[in-house]
């Protein structure tokens, strides 16, 4: 299912249960302060222009979810965007980032993991993207995650020579400036 805007904020408590079960847990051991933060984020994130969820429930409640919304410009300078533009240089960022959409996060929870929903999520969540031009980014660090995208068909935008960092850049399948 797919919510767009504020009306997500009625799911707000199930979403940040589902963050919390899946990035407190490794590769990304995120504490209770991160966790929070995500909470706070959450609140002024369905405020962006073009803002998605698109998630999963069972009884269980939410299994997963991904959030998006359309990257504006200029291209945001806090969290991993420094890294982002360090990388790809203020061209690239320009022509394959800027007013695509922005996968910002994807939480699958371990018992749903291996049965499709990653892909259904992202199947979902960047349907309507411009242009079909999404785009995400994760840490190198996780491996799993990493090999999980490009098996989803996302291809990694090689960093300038001599850049390269923790963060991979990833354009959807359909993205007109992928990699060939």
């Amino acid at each position: 299912m797919i919510s767009y805007g504020r009306a997500v904020l009625d799911l707000a408590d199930e979403l940040l249960d589902a963050y919390a079960d899946v990035f407190s847990a490794p590769p990304w051991n995120e504490d209770e302060e991160t966790i929070r933060q995500f909470a706070d984020r959450l609140q002024a994130d369905v405020r962006r222009p073009g803002f998605r969820t698109a998630f999963t429930q069972s009884p269980a409640g939410v299994d997963g979810f991904a959030t998006a919304w359309l990257t504006q410009r200029p291209f945001p300078e806090g969290r991993g965007y420094p890294q982002v533009t360090a990388q790809l240089g203020p061209d690239r960022v320009r022509d394959l980032l800027v007013g695509a959409l922005e996968i910002d996060e994807l939480a699958v929870r371990a018992h749903a993991r291996g049965t499709g929903t990653g892909r259904a999520l992202l199947t979902e969540i960047t349907a309507d993207a411009p242009q079909h031009r999404a785009w995400l980014l994760t840490s190198r660090l996780a491996q799993d995650t990493v090999a999980t995208y490009r098996r989803l068909g996302w291809h990694e935008v090689p960093a300038l020579p001599g850049t390269e960092t923790n963060v991979v850049v990833f354009l959807s399948p359909n993205h007109p400036g992928r990699p060939n």
